[in-house]
């Protein structure tokens, strides 16, 4: 069964493959990022977020650490509570897997514009 894509406030597409309460230790969604988009600078509380890039060419920005390329197969760990945002610098969309461990809630979500 196709999920269904939304826009989240972020600026990026958002289809979530495996987010549910019987399963409380992961959460996959599959991001989507237009070219030219930066995402909008946030956080999560209490749990471990990694992307895998499977399309596509990004700058990921991290905590205070200066940008870092992204590519095909690369995989990015972002730690608990640690700002974090992308950039798609490429033609295309730029998609990624985003998998966080505890899964991921709204709750967790910190909006840092």
């Amino acid at each position: 069964m196709l999920k269904e894509e939304y826009l989240v406030t972020e600026q990026c597409f958002i289809t979530e493959l495996h987010n549910t309460p019987d399963d409380p230790d992961l959460s996959v969604a599959r991001a989507r990022v237009l070219p030219g988009v930066t995402t909008n600078w946030h956080s999560l509380t209490g749990l471990t977020e990694a992307y895998l890039i499977l399309e596509g060419s990004g700058m990921m920005e991290t905590g205070d650490l200066p940008p870092r390329v992204t590519r095909v197969g690369d995989v990015v760990n972002i730690p608990p509570g640690i700002r974090q945002r992308i950039t798609n610098d490429g033609p295309l969309d730029l998609i990624f897997l985003a998998i966080c461990t505890p899964r991921f809630t709204p709750e967790s979500y910190n909006d840092l514009m």
